[in-house]
């Protein structure tokens, strides 16, 4: 249908996460539990690192950009879906959707790209120490975050690119609790299959690839050290573990979500929920917890200006 035949979509009716009552409430307390804890969380991991003199290697600098993202990251879903628990009309202007994806993908791309970053620092730490401080100098990790944002910046704009010209007349009914690219492209007044498919290649391969060679990446640095008699064994044994973990958890949904055609499946509501607002509470709880370092700043933090 040609759009100016049509009548143009100016807003989307979402479904949400579940249509019953009981149901609900709990669900609405649990999100609003996470959230009370991702946001103090993650900003109180940004506040230590800032603030210790001692926290200054490469790694805390990412981890602090991490807790960032994160914090970005969980404004753009939960905020909105704890008002709709609320209300019995769930409605998203047109452009509100189209803003709520544009975020949702920057910073999804952008974060990422940073836990490539991450595995290459960890790399050159564990299997290159020598030229540790040569390559990673601040001129390089600042190259490396512009580079992320850049990357994030650009996936999101390829969305919109193939988002934007499609002609949306009706329905404007998304089974879901947020504005996300398979629910909104179904909607379209046109045959998608193309833009299907270059949505796939845009963000499910991209996907797929990062969290393979990620996973090449942490599979070598770990035969590495497994043969390695350094006194440093167990600390980058620990540190890989955690971050191989936080590679499942992320790039987990991610692909599920985005390398297979855009059909309904009955996890679809589970898996967005778990990506979109419960994984960014990981952060702080699996580098925090499991960060001898970054705990103990934490309570000089604590002690210098509470206790």
């Amino acid at each position: 249908m040609e759009r100016e035949n049509s009548t143009e979509v100016k807003e989307f009716i979402l479904h949400g996460l579940t249509k019953s009552r009981d149901v609900q409430l709990p669900v609405f307390v649990l999100v609003l539990a996470f959230y009370l804890i991702i946001l103090p969380g993650n900003f109180l991991i940004i506040l230590t690192i800032r603030s210790d003199s001692g926290l200054t290697a490469p790694l805390y600098f990412f981890l602090g950009n991490l807790a960032f993202l994160d914090a970005s990251y969980s404004f753009i879903v939960a905020p909105r879906m704890l008002v709709d628990f609320l209300s019995e009309k769930k409605v998203i202007s047109y452009r509100g959707c189209i803003t709520q994806l544009f975020f949702l993908h920057l910073l999804g791309g952008g974060e990422g790209l940073l836990l490539v970053v991450m595995a290459f620092d960890r790399y050159i730490a564990i299997c290159r120490p020598l030229r540790y401080s040569t390559v990673m100098n601040p001129r390089a990790y600042y190259g490396l975050l512009l580079a992320l944002w850049l990357g994030g910046f650009v996936h999101s704009m390829t969305q919109m690119a193939l988002i934007l010209h499609l002609p949306f007349c009706g329905p404007n009914h998304l089974d879901n609790f947020f504005c996300d690219v398979p629910q909104v492209i179904k909607l379209a007044c046109t045959d998608t299959f193309v833009v299907e498919l270059l949505m796939v290649f845009n963000t499910g391969l991209m996907t797929l690839l990062c969290f393979l060679g990620l996973l090449v990446s942490y599979g070598v640095i770990l035969c590495r050290v497994h043969g390695s008699s350094s006194e440093g064994k167990n600390k980058a044994l620990s540190t890989c573990t955690i971050h191989i973990i936080v590679i499942f958890l992320m790039f987990g949904p991610g692909i599920f979500i985005y390398t297979r055609p855009f059909r309904a499946f009955p996890a679809d509501k589970v898996v967005s929920l778990f990506h979109t607002v419960i994984f960014p509470l990981l952060n702080p709880i699996i580098y925090t917890l499991r960060n001898q370092e970054v705990k103990t700043s934490m309570r000089r933090l604590f002690n210098r200006h509470i206790a």
